[in-house]
């Protein structure tokens, strides 16, 4: 059963290394980010899982120990899932983590983690509502206590300056996203428009349904803790419990 979530936007940026001169602009959000990864500790789950968007189509996992790499924003700073020292799992796997897992292991590894066994999930984005869902069932009943770590970024399309330019659809898109996240609103993420997520540049929508599926039944607040469009994309961190 699902006993908590933290949700995460997941850009590089959040690494001050990566952000370099601008990392000051996005303190408020990593202090948010800090936060919300206490709530997952203190629900001392027997298993957390970390979710993120990622290329394929469908969904592959990531065990503890994989590594990932921000080598190609370029800087010289690898991460590794989890605490498992004695292999390197994505040199055996032959795959690193995807971007937005990586700024999930930084995070923990800047935060602390809670004391359970770890896995990474990179869920594709275009992977349909209805199997997010069905996977977020399947999480949830893989043991007594599960947490989540949810990565995801809102709409890229918030200003004239944003990756998607200026698309009036998002700020709207945004606001229903930030409030069914602080709400742990389950029925309105399972009903977002794929499609329009998709046109928007929206990263989080299939994590987010993959968390919907997952607390189906676990009767759990939200709280809201940052919603904000620097560089004109949408993010919203947020805690479940």
């Amino acid at each position: 059963m699902l006993v908590a979530a933290a949700v995460c936007p997941c850009p590089p940026l959040l690494v001050p290394e990566v952000a370099a001169g601008a990392a000051p602009e996005l303190d408020t959000a990593r202090t948010a980010c800090t936060d919300a990864l206490g709530v997952l500790a203190a629900a001392r789950p027997d298993l957390l899982v970390v979710l993120g968007p990622a290329e394929q189509s469908g969904r592959g996992t990531h065990p503890e120990g994989t590594t990932g790499s921000f080598r190609g924003f370029g800087v010289e700073l690898d991460v590794r899932l989890g605490a498992d020292q004695s292999a390197d799992q994505g040199a055996v796997s032959g795959r690193e983590l995807p971007p937005s897992l990586a700024v999930a292991a930084w995070l923990l590894e800047r935060t602390g983690r809670a004391d359970a066994p770890i896995e990474g999930l990179g869920v594709g984005e275009p992977l349909a509502a209805e199997r997010c869902i069905e996977v977020g069932r399947e999480i949830a009943a893989r043991a007594e206590r599960v947490a989540l770590l949810v990565m995801g970024d809102a709409s890229a399309c918030r200003t004239l300056k944003s990756p998607g330019y200026l698309d009036e659809r998002a700020a709207p898109f945004d606001a229903e996203v930030a409030r069914a996240l602080g709400a742990a609103d389950v029925a309105a993420l399972e009903a977002l428009d794929a499609d329009l997520a998709y046109e928007l540049k929206v990263s989080g929508r299939a994590p987010w349904q993959v968390l919907a599926g997952a607390a189906e039944g676990a009767g759990l607040d939200g709280r809201l803790l940052y919603d904000d469009a620097p560089y004109g994309v949408g993010y919203v961190v947020a805690t479940w419990s």
